[in-house]
């Protein structure tokens, strides 16, 4: 009897990968063995960067936050200082928005913690 291979679940699977590859440069994109190595380097890349993408957002929001304290005469660490002593939970990301698109209303949180 001749040997039996899934030759149907294999094929799926390299498929898989190779649409994962579509725009790849040159052989990266329809050579299995090429595409294979990239597509898991690309996604080792994504895993890494999906952290990173939320360090470099929180320094974005400290920066923000930050400029908008310094135009009312606090620095960032005095104004989380106080946000913390008053007891007003508002996250970073809530800050650096009111700060950069609503400054009256960034405005009122400080003259509260003053």
């Amino acid at each position: 009897m001749p040997r039996s291979v899934n030759h149907v679940a294999s094929r799926a699977r390299r498929k898989k990968v190779l649409k994962k590859a579509k725009g790849y440069w040159g052989r990266g994109s329809n050579v299995w063995t090429v595409a294979k190595n990239k597509v898991e380097k690309g996604m080792q890349y994504a895993y890494r960067d999906r952290k990173a993408k939320k360090r470099e957002f929180r320094a974005l929001w400290i920066q923000r936050i930050n400029a908008g304290a310094r135009e009312h005469g606090m620095s960032y660490s005095q104004l989380m200082g106080a946000l913390k002593t008053a007891g007003i939970d508002l996250n970073r990301k809530v800050l650096a928005d009111l700060a950069m698109n609503h400054p009256d209303a960034f405005e009122a949180v400080v003259k509260q913690l003053k």
